[in-house]
This record gives C-alpha cells, sequence and structure tokens, in this order.
C-alpha cells in the first residue's frame, strides 16, 4: 500500500550536513550501545543530576568504578552524540542527555529496542526475504513472539512488557471512557494478553461481563491476575475463550456486543487482520460493534511520534512473526472494508498516540 499523504518536513540541507547526517545512520548502532553503557552504569545519572554545575573526569570515574579508558570512550561517544558537553572542563548534559536519563518514553523505548530487539535485527534480511521472524531464535524457539511472551528470558521480558503496557495503558482512561458510554453488556477482548484491560473495563462497568480471547497460555496469566485482583470479585464476570487467530477456521465468540481489539491487529499481516475482523463482523448481536485502539503513524500531530512508530515496524518483521507491521489507520480502514465493516466514528490522541476506530457491519 502506498504511503498516504502523511510526510516528514525537512529543511534542505547542505551537501555537507546531509554527509554528515549519512554518517550518523552508519555510526547509529556503535552509539546507540554507548549511550546505553552511559545510562546503565549510571554515569549519564550523575552528570544529569549536577546539570547545572557538571561534574568532573575523576569525580565520574570514582562514583561509577569504571576505568580512566573506558569512562574515556563512553563520555567521547556521548560528546559527539551531543548527549553531553563540556563546559569549563566539567561534564554537564544537554537537553537531549535529560530525556534519555529522564524521560519515560525514551527510556521505555531504548530498553525495548536494547534488549527485545538489537540482536534479533541482526537477521533482518533473512526475515525480509523469507516471510519469517529469522532473529526470534535469539530469545527463544517459538514460531512466534506472542508464544513464548510468559516465558520469554530478562531483562527481555520485562522491556517488552514495559513497551507494551506504557502506551496501551495512556490510552486505557480516554478509551474505556468511550467504551463506558455505549452501554456495553457483552465484551470480547480479543487478544487479552495479561488481562490489564479486562481489569479496568470489569472494574468500571459493574454489570457488564468479559470474554477473554487470546492463546491458551496467555489467558491463564490473564486468569490469574483477574483472580487475584479486588479479592477475585472480578472472576465471575470473565470468561475464557482459547483460540489460535492464526487459524482462519477458528471461530470468535459469537453474540457478543462489541469486540475490543488494543494494539493487537498490528500483530498480524494485512490477510490475517482481514480473516480476523471477518470473524468478529459474524459474533457480533445486532447492532454490535467492533472497536480498534491503536497507534496509526498518519494519525500522529508530531513526526518525532510517527517515526518512534513507523522504526517500531522491523520489529515485527525480525522477531515478533515476520509479516506484520505498524499499520496506517486508512490502510486498516481498507482492510475493514474488505471484512463487510464500515467505519462509523473515530477518535485520536488518546493518551500516548492512540487513536480509537469504531467499526459496524455494513
Amino acid at each position: 500500500m502506498d504511503p498516504g499523504n502523511k510526510t516528514f518536513e525537512r529543511a534542505e540541507k547542505s551537501a555537507f550536513d546531509a554527509r554528515f547526517e549519512a554518517q550518523r545512520i552508519a555510526f547509529a548502532p556503535v552509539v546507540f550501545q554507548c549511550v546505553l553503557a552511559l545510562r546503565r552504569e549510571g554515569v549519564l545519572a550523575r552528570i544529569v543530576e549536577r546539570r547545572e554545575k557538571g561534574v568532573d573526569f575523576e569525580s565520574l570515574r570514582v562514583g561509577t568504578g569504571l576505568s580512566p579508558y573506558a569512562l574515556t570512550v563512553l563520555l567521547e561517544t556521548a560528546l559527539s552524540a551531543e548527549v553531553i558537553a563540556v563546559v569549563e572542563g566539567r561534564y554537564v548534559a544537554t537537553k537531549t542527555g535529560w530525556f534519555l536519563e529522564k524521560d519515560d518514553l525514551t527510556r521505555v523505548n531504548m530498553d525495548f529496542v536494547a534488549d527485545v530487539c538489537y540482536r534479533a535485527l541482526d537477521h533482518l534480511p533473512a526475515a525480509l526475504r523469507e516471510g519469517r521472524p529469522a532473529g526470534l531464535p535469539e530469545l527463544g524457539n517459538w514460531k512466534t513472539v506472542y508464544e513464548g511472551l510468559s516465558s520469554l528470558p530478562e531483562p527481555a521480558r520485562s522491556s517488552w512488557f514495559a513497551f507494551d503496557h506504557f502506551y496501551s495503558d495512556s490510552a486505557f482512561p480516554a478509551a474505556l471512557e468511550i467504551l463506558s458510554s455505549q452501554g456495553i453488556g457483552h465484551l470480547a477482548d480479543v487478544g487479552a494478553n495479561t488481562g490489564r484491560f479486562a481489569q479496568a473495563f470489569l472494574s468500571r462497568n459493574t454489570g457488564a461481563r468479559m470474554t477473554l480471547v487470546d492463546l491458551p497460555q496467555q489467558l491463564e496469566l490473564a486468569r490469574e491476575s483477574l483472580t487475584s485482583v479486588h479479592e477475585g470479585v472480578l472472576a465471575p464476570r470473565a470468561s475464557y475463550h482459547p483460540c489460535n487467530l492464526l487459524d482462519a477456521g477458528a471461530p470468535l465468540p459469537s453474540g457478543v456486543d462489541a469486540f475490543w481489539m488494543s494494539q493487537f491487529l498490528c500483530c498480524f499481516s494485512e490477510p490475517q487482520v482481514e480473516s480476523i475482523l471477518a470473524r468478529a463482523k459474524e459474533g457480533l448481536a445486532q447492532n454490535g460493534a467492533v472497536y480498534v485502539l491503536d497507534t496509526f503513524w498518519d494519525r500522529q500531530k508530531y513526526d518525532v511520534a510517527s517515526y518512534c512508530l513507523i522504526n517500531t515496524s522491523p520489529y515485527f518483521t525480525a522477531v515478533a512473526n515476520g509479516d506484520s507491521r505498524m499499520y496506517k489507520a486508512v490502510d486498516l480502514i481498507v482492510l475493514a472494508g474488505r471484512a463487510g465493516l464500515v467505519l462509523e466514528k473515530s477518535w485520536d490522541d488518546l493518551g500516548w498516540s492512540h487513536t480509537l476506530l469504531r467499526f459496524v457491519a455494513r
């Protein structure tokens, strides 16, 4: 599908500046690893803490336990990347350095890339050619990452869930407000994961019930979660529908008022998305709706958001499943149309970069 009309506005660069940008890309993996080490060794935190006055080399060395050689290597790379600066012989953090250390969005993204994606992306060429997650064996022996989420090795497991929850949780309050106004009696959460949304929905909508749909191992995590919270009071209103959604013949629950799919359809290829939406349409009760909450890069106000989303797609290519990506909303609307659904309403700017789409049967 074509890229649509979303563009990245850029001022014209001189040949000299363009060549410098090219070198930044060429050395990007080196810079990434050095800045990551600077952060995880605690050096960047010490510099940020003394942002106004700065800190001298010897104080940094003693405080971190790194050799003069190791510290010099990290600091010089950070200096070249404008993460830090030298003022009157002391190291100070730039605004970029402050964000790398203190900003939750940056930290979550960086840890996800480092712990989940980095080594796996070395296999990207094979993944692109073969349509399979060729880098996934760096994390475990599964066909897709979703089969192994509950048993990912650390720190990949913590970084994966932190990344997933950071984005989804930010949009849940606004999305729940919308859903709660619709009078939904029976909601099916397709791709229920650990049951975080199920907890929120059932807690807010005390007369509603929910069917959680996912792989059996994921549903077991969700069941444990729902049983443990609020002294198990939510559990009686939850039921479970084990389903391998890659199986086009596997039906979804029937007679439900609404299907909920949050940060979910990006985990599937275009034909699979169409199949899932078609099965959801078949499972709707009269006047039912399908709600899709996701981060569409063509619905973003700022280029930085689109940049982050677009560059999450290679994770799906090399790690997750080999054939999905971060979709544009216009692409998903076309796929929904092929599945017999029509967009009735949409809400933008929910949480971090989210859009909620409401589809109804044609």
